[in-house]
């Protein structure tokens, strides 16, 4: 392998670590190689490779939670018996099933038609000015309800659009319904386990059916950048949050969605 291709190779992995779990799109971020380079596209092992990595982030970050779920689980099927940890765990499964199921009926639709770089780009804008309304007035409350966990799972589904941002909108659904802005990032976060694994599980179904791939180093660099980077921004976004709100957030989403309008149409002139 040259230079060129581990400079695209840490360069996609970063920006697939960096913006999966901030508010930013990652998608918006990912396009940004394709207009700007004549980069060969990676390949959909490289897809899977970085959503491995970041799946594992934020499965480390929180393994605590992970290990409470699991007592919480256990407790249910044993004892019939639902505690704290086992009805936030039942939450998360719930705001998870509408992704699942409009996933499933639109992917196809989505990847067709919705994949361009103004939809991308209107759609930063967009409902970057929906988080920073919904970050006005954050909530108090700590822990989601029943409907909370309806509301933003519905609320999701609205990531399948590109230029969304998944994290974004669970988010901006949590702070619209009265949690906190770190009790709402913790539960967007938590709720990207499902959806990351799913995907990924479809994407590797994908891989497979193409056939083993034949280089696995730049598929285990892309993975371990990809892991590492959203640790840090997981970690780094949970601490600032109550500090800064999300108006940086917002702000930097305008400046990239005015960008990929200017790059888009600047290059059909």
């Amino acid at each position: 392998m040259n230079a060129m291709e581990w400079l695209q190779i840490i360069t996609l992995a970063l920006i697939q670590g960096v913006t999966e779990f901030l508010p930013i799109s990652s998608s918006a971020h990912l396009i940004l190689p394709a207009l700007l380079t004549d980069w060969p596209d990676q390949g959909l092992a490289f897809d899977v490779a970085v959503h491995v990595g970041s799946l594992g982030a934020v499965l480390v970050y929180f393994r605590r939670d992970m290990a409470a779920f699991a007592a919480g689980g256990w407790q249910l099927i044993r004892h019939r018996a639902l505690d704290e940890d086992g009805a936030l765990l039942l939450r998360l499964a719930l705001a998870t099933l509408p992704i699942v199921i409009a996933g499933f009926l639109l992917k196809d639709w989505v990847e067709s038609t919705l994949r361009t770089v103004p939809v991308i780009a209107w759609a930063t804008i967009v409902f970057g000015l929906l988080l920073w309304y919904a970050d006005r007035r954050p909530g108090e409350r700590s822990v989601p309800t029943w409907r909370d966990a309806i509301v933003i799972g519905l609320m999701q589904v609205i990531a399948l659009m590109p230029g969304t941002s998944r994290s974004g909108i669970t988010i901006t659904a949590a702070l619209l319904v009265g949690l906190s802005r770190a009790a709402g990032a913790r539960f967007a976060f938590l709720l990207a386990i499902p959806t990351i694994g799913g995907a990924g599980v479809l994407m590797a179904l994908d891989v497979l059916e193409a056939g083993v791939p034949d280089r696995w180093l730049p598929l285990l660099a892309g993975a371990t950048i990809a892991g590492v980077s959203a640790y840090a921004c997981i970690r780094a976004f949970i601490a600032l949050i109550d500090r800064t709100g999300m108006t940086p957030y917002v702000v930097y989403r305008m400046f990239l969605g005015g960008l990929l309008l200017a790059l888009w149409y600047g290059q059909r002139l």
